[in-house]
């Protein structure tokens, strides 16, 4: 299987039909990817006979973790997913990668970035169905000359009581039940998402969610923001003096702003009112 999104280019391959099947479904409004792509993927048996016995399912692919523990075949989707955002993670350098969602609205984009837990991919897809045109749920991808975000719009990951928040509209992936996360299901992008792939939008204010806390917002100093976002980068030192400056730009030409909030409802209140 080959798709694109964004500037990147997958080819999947799989010791196994199922996955292939959950990721055509899920991917079946995105474009082909090119002839020659940017990263291969692979989904393979531990061992030859546990194709068969006890499906356990491995990452492969152009980058590799050897340490990365492998999925039962029943969560073989998750795999792809994982082994795709590795790719990016470990190979992307047209762009400083940070580890975030973004969204945009009249030609300006919100990136919300924070620990794992804070809610910014629920958040995410929420602004999304308010109408946010959804630039990624994984990564923003930060251009190295002017600052502009590109597009990487990958199906939401949505965790445990976010799938219930969320229930309803738009096309799902499978439940996958019993992941090391919990369960987890995948929100396809809207229209407005995969309409403007390849349309950036310059980053209008950073923030900094933070989920389960009594609702509370601060301005965050450039020098914190700069600490946090090269923690939140998975290629920043790779990129070196490029990647030392379009991120010295993003915090001192973008305001950034810390949230608590007990609720969705809560975050989206408060971000209307920061974003007003």
């Amino acid at each position: 299987m080959k798709v694109r999104v964004g500037p990147a280019s997958f080819r999947v391959g799989s010791a196994w039909s199922q996955p292939l099947a959950q990721l055509r479904a899920l991917y079946a409004d995105y474009p082909p990817g090119d002839s020659v792509p940017d990263f291969t993927v692979r989904l393979e048996p531990t061992r030859p006979w546990r194709r068969w016995v006890r499906p356990s399912v491995a990452i492969a692919g152009d980058y590799m973790l050897p340490e990365a523990a492998p999925l039962p075949l029943a969560h073989a989707l998750l795999a792809a997913e994982m082994a795709m955002n590795l790719q990016v993670a470990l190979g992307w350098r047209r762009h400083l990668l940070l580890h975030a969602a973004a969204v945009e609205k009249d030609g300006r984009a919100l990136v919300m970035t924070g620990e794992s837990g804070a809610g910014k991919s629920t958040l995410a897809a929420m602004l999304m169905r308010r109408g946010w045109r959804l630039l990624g749920d994984e990564f923003a991808l930060v251009d190295l000359h002017n600052g502009s975000l590109h597009p990487f719009p990958r199906p939401i990951s949505l965790k445990n009581d976010s799938i219930a928040a969320l229930a309803g509209e738009g096309r799902w992936g499978p439940e996958l039940v019993g992941t090391p996360k919990g369960t987890i299901r995948h929100l396809v992008p809207d229209a407005l998402a995969l309409a403007g792939m390849n349309r950036q939008a310059m980053p209008a204010m950073l923030l900094f969610p933070r989920y389960g806390f009594a609702p509370a917002t601060r301005a965050v100093p450039a020098s914190e923001a700069f600490v946090r976002l090269t923690a939140a980068s998975t290629n920043y030192a790779n990129l070196g003096e490029p990647g030392f400056r379009a991120l010295t730009r993003l915090v001192r030409e973008v305001p950034t702003v810390a949230v608590d909030y007990p609720d969705g409802a809560s975050a989206l209140a408060m971000v209307d009112e920061i974003w007003g």
